[in-house]
């Protein structure tokens, strides 16, 4: 049986709006570099692997193909009454190897890492963006161990070069005081350059930006409609859509675009439904043509850092299910656009 663990943070006093620094003689803010090639490294269990002897010959691999950063995403579970559970303390040997390991191997071959937390929806909600509460003692109970859980990571994971406060938790945007709380607390134990992974339709009502170091976003646009054909012309219609508007909103935000997940599945539907997880063999090529554009339209704009590709897992099995990453054509793909830039 698995066993809870319940962290608790203290209490900083950190005002909402005091998050970065502002003195004169404090240093600087953290930034993201203006360019991120980077692929996320998944799970085939519970994060185990991340900690294990498997990471070095990936991360050799990714590093290869011209990849610059690496994320990991580790997990907590979620109940529906609020709780947040971690399974693990976070502080005994094994789940801190699963966190730190994978830093030490990132920058031993001169990569860079982000931490993307994720919180396990499954058998709960029907997604992240479902996490939310019908009464004050849940959102409360839910505020309590997400914190202590999000505040613990970053401290743990402080080497790493960059993290993110949250992913796709929708129904928890219009409680901005509790989030410039916990970033307020955050900043305290970390150093590294922060951001939130708001999903493609919701980046917009994220009412803490300025709070952040970049505007976070799961990349999941639906690039052509459903009375347009799909190809090649319509898919780089699309993303020149989204390209000008993420443009436009960095420049209202005064901070760039990161996109923290990038992907297609192999799917004859994936430029029309990006997120969906249904899957057809017949959607091999669309999904490498998807992200073949998706690269060279990132690349041109400046107000878009770069991407993390969703997902590739740790060796001998670096394929999942859906979402396949570490096939013969996408590992062209990734060549093509970023192995001209690799390392010697």
């Amino acid at each position: 049986m698995a066993v809870v663990v319940v962290l608790v943070a203290a209490t900083t006093g950190v005002e909402p709006g005091a998050l970065r620094p502002s003195d004169p003689g404090a240093p600087a803010a953290p930034v993201f570099p203006a360019s991120i090639r980077g692929v996320t490294i998944s799970t085939h269990g519970s994060g185990q692997e991340w900690g294990s002897d498997r990471m070095r010959p990936t991360m050799e691999q990714l590093r290869d193909l011209g990849v610059e950063w690496v994320a990991i995403h580790p997990y907590a579970g979620i109940r529906e009454d609020g709780t947040v559970r971690v399974y693990r303390s976070i502080d005994r040997d094994a789940l801190a190897e699963e966190l730190t390991r994978p830093i030490r191997e990132a920058h031993a071959l001169g990569l860079k890492i982000l931490i993307k937390p994720h919180l396990a929806y499954w058998g709960s909600f029907a997604w992240r963006g479902a996490i939310g509460f019908e009464d004050d003692a849940s959102w409360k109970r839910f505020w309590s161990g997400y914190r202590a859980w999000i505040v613990a990571l970053a401290k743990i994971t402080s080497d790493a070069d960059g993290f993110v406060v949250g992913t796709e938790l929708a129904r928890t945007l219009d409680q901005k005081d509790r989030w410039l709380e916990i970033i307020g607390e955050i900043r305290k134990v970390t150093r590294v350059p922060l951001t939130y992974a708001a999903n493609w339709d919701r980046y917009e009502s994220v009412p803490f930006w300025e709070a952040l170091d970049a505007i976070g976003i799961q990349a999941y646009f639906p690039l052509v409609g459903d009375d347009e054909p799909v190809n090649q012309r319509t898919i780089r219609a699309g993303w020149s859509r989204w390209a000008g508007k993420l443009k436009r909103y960095s420049e209202a935000q005064g901070r760039p675009v990161l996109l923290t997940e990038l992907g297609y599945n192999h799917s004859s539907n994936t430029a029309r439904e990006p997120w969906s997880a249904v899957t057809d063999d017949d959607g091999v090529a669309l999904q490498a043509l998807c992200t073949r554009i998706a690269l060279e339209a990132i690349e041109r704009e400046p107000a878009i850092l770069g991407s993390f590709l969703w997902k590739w897992f740790p060796e001998p099995h670096p394929i999942g299910r859906n979402f396949r990453l570490a096939t013969p054509e996408m590992r062209t793909v990734i060549r093509d656009a970023w192995g001209a830039r690799a390392r010697p």
